[in-house]
């Protein structure tokens, strides 16, 4: 590192909401002074933006890998919620997570996941209760408690639950939220528990709520769920409020762009520098209590240089005063082995995939495009010898789960939405338990996509009913450990393919992994059952 170093151009100080030409001093990592220069005319110099709320391991990609990207971004921090490889690896997965981004460019700033399992009624590789969350949350390289998808929990009292938020307390950390629709008495109970942040807004009414009772909201733009549309407007009308988040970042959307492309928009949308700036900097830095600059004397010389506030090209990102762009095309492959001999199911049988019929009609899940949230649609059923197949011609496709965890427990399901025509697509991404999902439009199809996933144990597939067109990732099943361009340009290979042949979503495989998480409504199929999150309990599918 470089002990003194001198970066000329426009400051924006994010902090006095002012811009000064001139000069940053920096000496051993952090500003020693700014220097006034009114015949200094650019670049720009902003701070660094941060990611509020991600799950690293949806991008399929190790931290190392996703920094070398997003700093290209102007992303300087993340704040993590390593919820995903938790289910699957417990403590293990949570420290490779750590240890590896030691090694980044870029500050990772991962928390306690609070719900290992997402819900009761979910297997896991080893549950982490509050005794489990209390080890994690004395640890100082933990920042806060995950996110708080046990809703029912919160609002009943439950014992475990509430001792967690409790314990996040007594060490000064956070507690991030997750309560999609939650409305009135509900969410100020949710609140008054302690919880500080949600990202699961869909309506602008819903935030606006929710911030009235003390929660900052968190506007999520990620792979699948896109919610800058309709709550954008709170950058300027509730500023101090707000922060934004991606949730879920898959490679080839991190290949163009993070963060920015939200600063982008903002300003495109007429918003305030300044308001934008505090929403993608100061907000979340403040909130977490960050060890990150803002552009201060004394601060970490910690920021970006850009062309200008229309293109936002980054031409620096300055970590602790070092350009972390430089080199920024070194790929770091993990080379880690691991082992899923204790995470991932032998096998299936095919006799697993009927589904006997017992009334004319079920009880379906509806996707909706660019939503996480389901609804539910009946299904007037197809059946061959009383059992009951898809009707591709009505869009009604069999969905299937299988138990990463255990031998043979398999639940079968009917979708609408995905438009296949022909095959079967699978992956070992279903959030947050990590099951192996599949949808298809014949027993043979899914069955053989099924198998594929297991045999390399874990991974994505569209089998077409002829040729396997898959994607390993061989770190827990999640992760690859290949360059974020390779994963990127598989994985949108095999998308592109899947949509040829019919599929209507533009994320088939995220949209399918979202198929299983118990906790967010209205109704999702777990290995144990078709599940309605509204009654937070399991249903018979049959009508």
């Amino acid at each position: 590192m470089s002990e003194k170093n001198i970066i000329e151009g426009i400051i924006y100080d994010p902090i006095k909401k002012i811009t000064i030409s001139g000069r940053l001093l920096i000496e051993k990592g952090r500003i020693k002074e700014i220097e006034h220069d009114e015949s200094v005319l650019g670049p720009l110099i902003l701070p660094g933006f941060v990611d509020s709320h991600i799950h690293i391991e949806s991008s399929m990609l190790t931290p190392v890998e996703f920094s070398r990207v997003a700093k290209r971004h102007g992303t300087i921090a993340v704040v993590a919620d390593p919820h995903e490889i938790a289910n699957v690896a417990g403590v293990v997965g949570i420290d490779f997570m750590i240890d590896n981004s030691k090694d980044a460019d870029i500050r990772f700033f991962f928390g306690a996941p609070s719900c290992v399992p997402a819900s009761p009624f979910d297997d896991c590789h080893k549950v982490l209760d509050s005794l489990e969350i209390e080890k994690l949350l004395k640890r100082d390289d933990i920042y806060f408690l995950g996110e708080m998808m046990n809703f029912p929990g919160v609002i009943n009292y439950d014992k475990d639950i509430i001792r967690k938020i409790e314990i996040a307390k007594q060490y000064r950390k956070r507690v991030d939220g997750h309560a999609p629709g939650l409305t009135g008495e509900e969410i100020k109970k949710y609140v008054n528990a302690g919880i500080s942040t949600d990202h699961e807004c869909f309506t602008l009414n819903e935030a606006i709520e929710k911030i009235s009772y003390g929660m900052r909201v968190l506007i999520r733009e990620g792979s699948a769920a896109k919610n800058f549309t309709s709550l954008n407007s709170l950058i300027s009308t509730k500023t101090k409020d707000t922060m934004v988040c991606t949730d879920d970042c898959h490679p080839e959307d991190l290949i163009v762009s993070h963060i920015n492309s939200l600063v982008k928009r903002s300003l495109a949308n007429g918003h305030n520098i300044f308001d934008v700036l505090d929403v993608v900097s100061v907000n979340p830095i403040k909130h977490y209590n960050l060890d990150l600059g803002l552009l201060q004397i004394g601060d970490s010389a910690d920021f970006i240089v850009v062309d200008n506030i229309v293109n936002l090209k980054v031409l620096n990102n300055y970590i602790q005063g070092v350009d972390v762009l430089v080199n920024s095309n070194t790929v770091a492959v993990c080379n880690e082995k691991i082992s899923l001999d204790y995470t991932f199911t032998k096998g299936i049988n095919f006799s697993d995939l009927k589904l006997v019929s017992k009334t004319n009609s079920i009880m379906a899940i509806q996707v909706i495009e660019g939503e996480l949230v389901t609804e539910m649609v009946e299904y007037k059923v197809k059946t061959d010898n009383k059992t009951v197949i898809s009707d591709t011609e009505n869009d009604f496709l069999k969905i299937v789960v299988v138990n990463r965890y255990k031998d043979n427990q398999v639940s079968v399901g009917f979708i609408k939405g995905f438009g296949l025509k022909k095959g079967a697509i699978a992956e070992s991404i279903a959030h947050d338990s990590h099951h192996i999902i599949a949808v298809g439009v014949d027993d043979e199809s899914i069955y053989k996509a099924i198998e594929y996933i297991i045999n390399i144990k874990g991974g994505l597939v569209y089998y077409d009913g002829k040729i396997i067109n898959g994607l390993s990732l061989p770190i827990y099943g999640l992760m690859s450990n290949e360059p974020a361009e390779t994963v990127a340009e598989k994985y949108t290979t095999i998308n592109s393919i899947v949509k040829e042949d019919g599929c209507l979503l533009k994320a088939p495989f995220m949209t399918l992994s979202f198929m299983a998480l118990s906790v967010i409504p209205k109704l999702k199929i777990t290995p144990r059952g078709i599940f309605d999150v509204i009654k937070f309990s399991f249903i018979d599918q049959f009508i």
